[in-house]
């Protein structure tokens, strides 16, 4: 069995901000995939739809996200359209099997919260002192992040970068959004749990974000939007690409050539 394992935001999903953000507006050929408050608020183009409803019918798709599951089920395709195996959210914390929380995992990320981080409210404490102008948002009491208002300075993102790694956890920033991120809870780790619990045979990755990086890494080939946060740092790795799309056609240009290689 093959496994396309993918984040959503700003890789295959893409908001009115982002879209702008990247240049790529929203146009007639993109479809809404996601419903808040009774309005779209995510959006693909129609033919990556298509292509991705396709590979998740004959093969194993895994939505991998920082979402929190109740904010993954807001989008609709995923829970209506297309049939979904497994489900990766609250960025590696937690794995459902066809709607249902996988309890081994569960447990295994606990016991290494224990062993190997600050707690969250050690850390929140001796990040007063940095005054970050945005709004905090707790995930799942798990991990936490700033809604920014202002760009942050390079000096003061390194410090932090510092401080987090000290500490055991990771920080990655992703548009307006600057991630605090224990180092057990990990994308990588939950895709490889997924693999190897399937005995799948080839698989592939696509991912923006720092965060995206360890699961990345656990794939056979990896996927990476030119315009995402990992363009500027140095991949290493051959087997990971760098589309030549930004924005929703990025998102549309990983799905073809994941639907070649699976499909062809």
């Amino acid at each position: 069995m093959n496994l396309f394992a993918s984040d959503l935001d700003r890789t295959l999903i893409y908001s009115k901000r982002a879209l702008h953000e990247m240049e790529t507006p929203w146009n007639e050929s993109m479809i809404g995939v996601e419903v808040k408050n009774g309005e779209p608020v995510s959006y693909m183009t129609k033919d990556s739809y298509d292509l991705l409803k396709e590979i998740a019918t004959k093969h194993f798709f895994v939505p991998v996200t920082t979402r929190t599951y109740e904010q993954y089920k807001r989008i609709f395709i995923f829970n209506e359209e297309m049939p979904m195996t497994y489900c990766v959210t609250s960025n590696g914390a937690k794995i459902h099997y066809k709607g249902e929380l996988v309890k081994e995992w569960a447990k295994t990320i606990h016991t290494r919260l224990k062993e190997d981080c600050m707690e969250k409210d050690e850390l929140l404490q001796k990040l007063q002192i940095y005054s970050l102008h945005g709004e905090l948002k707790i995930a799942d009491n798990l991990f936490f992040y700033y809604v920014l208002k202002t760009n942050i300075d390079e000096d003061i993102k390194r410090e932090l970068i510092q401080v987090a790694i000290e500490n055991g956890w990771n920080i990655s920033l992703q548009g307006r959004k600057l991630y605090f991120m224990p180092k057990p809870i990990c994308k990588g780790e939950a895709i490889k749990y997924i693999i190897e619990r399937e005995g799948v045979e080839k698989s592939i990755g696509a991912g923006d974000s720092l965060l995206d990086l360890p699961f990345l890494n656990s794939c056979q080939i990896g996927y990476i939007p030119r315009h995402g946060e990992l363009t500027l740092e140095k991949i290493k790795n051959s087997t990971q690409h760098l589309t030549i799309q930004k924005g929703a056609f990025a998102g549309e240009e990983i799905v073809r050539n994941v639907h070649k290689q699976f499909i062809c």
